[in-house]
């Protein structure tokens, strides 16, 4: 199920944008321009399902487009990863579930600006099995409700046998396998379960984290989940597009909002990516997938912040990003892991929201000096009224003589 280049000449073709190598803030001193040399050393941490993707784009950059730029990204999870971007220990953090308003309010609070997110990527969450035989195994929402909520545990019970009439089903006993981190993942997973079947939205309901019904087994992000799908007979578990292309893992079809069983292709991924409304804070879910979409898709999100950078690591984290977003053979890449683009308007909004990184520091003070260089505005306007009150003085003395 791997997607080649040649698929992808149309569907993840995105132009280089000129506006994106040019500042969206003159002044700022936060321009990006991949003509330029840039020197720095960026961090960030947290999804573990655009891991691969991060991964090739950040070797890609550094080799060949900013040899000077040194990009640490650790697949932590999406808890993690906004726990640290929160805690200010990282340039940059990455989740599958955006900020909220909670969230926002606290970084706001934390670092004295406000914070920036943006989408990069679309990507599916897949249904997976580590037999051959049950790939394209038709499902729909409630059969996977019920399979995690452990109401149905073979794989020839009548509610699947009735949406795979031409299959042979095994009575195998299935081992649903789960997330045991804070993940975007589970996240996205479980929202689509909260939307689709009523029963679960009731009982376990949609996040990061949840408290799964008894005899599951968890595995610590993608990689962990695929592991446990191939260490345990009859294994089932949900984990992005990529890493079960990765594993060689099968995969289900899901039945959309139309009734359609859809495969998880780049194609579905990206049909589904479509009908997503993407408001003007970039805060949205994708729900509701009919046509040809494949109905478990989820969003990464990077997130980065208005103020406290020095210029040549907020320089930097533009010019990765607007690289990633807008250079042709980075979205190939993209699409040959499963991903999705964002499309072409979408990506010049985002780059104009990415543009707003370190664009409140006023010429780009480094972190820990803007409390100082308040002070030194401070001391500087005092200087200035009390010279202004001198000239005044003599302006005085001149008229009386």
């Amino acid at each position: 199920m791997r997607n080649g280049r040649s698929k992808l000449a149309v569907l993840a073709a995105i132009p280089l944008l000129a506006a994106a190598c040019s500042s969206g803030d003159e002044g700022n001193g936060s321009a990006a321009s991949t003509d330029a040399e840039l020197s720095a050393s960026l961090t960030g941490a947290g999804a573990s399902f655009p891991d691969p993707l991060f991964q090739d784009w950040i070797y890609s950059y550094s080799s060949d487009v900013q040899p000077g730029v040194e990009i640490n990204y650790q697949s932590v999870g999406s808890g993690a990863g906004i726990e640290q971007f929160l805690e200010q220990t990282v340039d940059f953090g990455s989740s599958e579930e955006f900020l909220g308003d909670e969230d926002l309010a606290t970084a706001a609070e934390a670092r004295g600006c406000e914070a920036v997110q943006f989408p990069v990527v679309f990507g599916s969450v897949v249904i997976a099995f580590d037999n051959p035989e049950l790939d394209g195994l038709v499902l729909d929402a409630q059969t996977i409700a019920d399979i995690y909520s452990t109401e149905i545990t073979t794989f020839d019970d009548p509610a699947i046998a009735e949406l795979n009439p031409d299959m042979d089903l095994p009575d195998d006993e299935i081992v649903p396998v789960h997330r045991s981190d804070s993940s975007g993942t589970t996240a996205v997973f479980t929202h689509y379960l909260s939307t689709e079947v009523e029963s679960w939205a009731d009982e376990y309901g949609e996040g990061k984290e949840l408290d799964w019904a008894s005899g599951l087994v968890g595995g610590q992000q993608n990689d962990g989940v695929a592991q446990g799908i191939a260490q345990n007979p009859g294994g089932m578990g949900y984990l992005n597009q990529s890493f079960a292309q990765e594993a060689g893992l099968s995969v289900a079809h899901i039945v959309n909002e139309d009734g359609t069983p859809i495969e998880p292709t780049l194609e579905a991924t990206i049909a589904a990516s479509e009908e997503a409304e993407v408001p003007e804070n970039f805060q949205f879910a994708i729900d509701d997938i009919g046509g040809e979409g494949y109905p478990i898709a989820g969003t990464n999100w990077i997130f980065t912040y208005t103020c406290g950078y020095e210029d040549a690591t907020a320089d930097a984290i533009i010019d990765f990003w607007t690289w990633a977003l807008s250079d042709e053979s980075a979205q190939d890449v993209a699409g040959e892991l499963g991903y999705a683009p964002l499309g072409d308007e979408l990506t010049e909004r985002v780059i104009a929201e990415l543009e707003k990184t370190n664009s409140e520091n006023g010429g780009g003070e480094g972190e820990g000096d803007t409390e100082e260089g308040a002070e030194d505005d401070a001391t500087d306007g005092d200087d200035a009224e009390a010279g202004t009150e001198e000239d005044a003085e003599a302006e005085e003395g001149s008229e009386e003589e």
